[in-house]
């Protein structure tokens, strides 16, 4: 027996023996304030279980703002800049002033499902979108699970609770005609080939940006995608990709090899003419005096062209949409299209472009059909 029930006043308690301590003094927890020596017994009963099968966690007195602080310090080195950031102005805008002063030990699903439902509603005077909701969800959820590795609660309450259902974004691609008319409306911007190789490649914003010369073989055509360019309290920063996927071979057409071409030879003049002023980083793209892009200019730049080109308006995100569409409809294997864009599994690739596989199905089984009932049936 590893522990006993005790009536204290009105009042009925458990204490349970939990071994030594590292001075070899016996340790003891008592748990106190059941009504009946019965439901002392059943808690008891329960304790001793779980002493016996490893699950039982002491509990802490720590609160959860305290934890989540800490929590936060220990994966600075773990996270990206702008996750880290996201992640800190999450915990201080919602997890603080909502939950802060409840004991770690004390949460409950309720706790979490009653902060989603308020930020979705507004409740509270502070109204959140699905998708931000989803993210809150997701980072809580980390921070519990480490919190059950290291023996501060039992279980992960963010298991039990539902997360709100994130419509996804309907995406936008261009056609052929759309992405030629572009091309040569864009032709005149400074930044015509960021939009070239986010065509032509895949590549996100960031990745481009941060593309430099080293990375790029003119001979084989093959640029290799090692880093992303971010900004971090407005000063710019080179981050390695996170995951072994990201990092990636990606081959080019002849066409864009020519226009590199081009683009080092041009941007060869302007560090001639700049000279000592010109701030060499490598880049392939960048400012004219060699500093890293200004995402607010190049987005400037890149509604600009649309407007000119006379196409339908599309994020800049979806020119990689445009890419993997495209190669879909010329019957691309979608194992190459993920390797393409840098997915850690084809199955997310397959996800995004549902709509396009599914197209491709619609004509199989009209060839089908008219394989089996002759052109004129088929066509009924």
């Amino acid at each position: 027996m590893r522990g006993h029930v005790r009536k204290r006043g009105n009042k009925w308690s458990v204490v349970v023996y939990l071994g030594y301590d590292e001075n070899g003094r016996k340790r003891y927890k008592w748990h106190g304030g059941f009504a009946t020596k019965r439901e002392a017994e059943r808690f008891l009963a329960s304790l001793v279980e779980k002493i016996h099968d490893g699950t039982y966690v002491e509990p802490t007195k720590e609160t959860v703002g305290s934890y989540f602080s800490r929590w936060l310090e220990d994966k600075q080195s773990e996270l990206r800049y702008n996750t880290l950031k996201k992640y800190r102005w999450l915990t201080s805008h919602y997890v603080v002033p909502n939950l802060g002063k409840v004991p770690l030990a004390d949460l409950q699903p309720r706790h979490l499902q009653s902060l989603y439902t308020s930020l979705r509603t507004g409740r509270n005077g502070k109204r959140l979108s699905d998708r931000s909701i989803l993210h809150l969800h997701v980072m809580i959820h980390g921070a519990l699970e480490r919190a059950v590795r290291w023996g501060l609660v039992s279980r992960n309450v963010a298991e039990l609770v539902d997360p709100p259902r994130v419509r996804e974004k309907e995406m936008q691609v261009w056609s052929v005609d759309e992405v030629q008319r572009f091309l040569e409306a864009a032709r005149e911007y400074r930044y015509y080939m960021v939009f070239l190789l986010a065509i032509t490649t895949g590549m996100r914003k960031a990745e481009i940006c941060g593309l430099k010369w080293e990375d790029i073989d003119l001979d084989t055509g093959h640029i290799t995608v090692r880093r992303s360019l971010v900004y971090v309290q407005g000063e710019p920063r080179f981050e390695e990709l996170k995951t072994a996927k990201s990092r990636r071979v990606v081959s080019i057409p002849p066409e864009v090899v020519a226009e590199l071409r081009r683009h080092r030879a041009q941007q060869a003049q302007e560090k001639l003419l700049m000279g000592a002023a010109y701030q060499d980083h490598g880049l392939v793209n960048c400012r004219a005096d060699g500093r890293p892009i200004y995402y607010r200019t190049l987005d400037n730049q890149w509604l600009k062209a649309q407007e000119q080109a006379g196409v339908r308006r599309i994020r800049f995100h979806d020119l990689r949409h445009t890419h993997a569409s495209l190669l879909f409809e010329q019957g691309v294997p979608l194992k190459l299209i993920s390797e393409r864009l840098g997915h850690a599994r084809s199955s997310i690739t397959l996800d995004i472009y549902t709509h396009v596989r599914q197209e491709q199905h619609d004509d199989v089984a009209r060839t089908f059909g008219t394989l089996l009932f002759g052109s004129e049936r088929g066509a009924k």
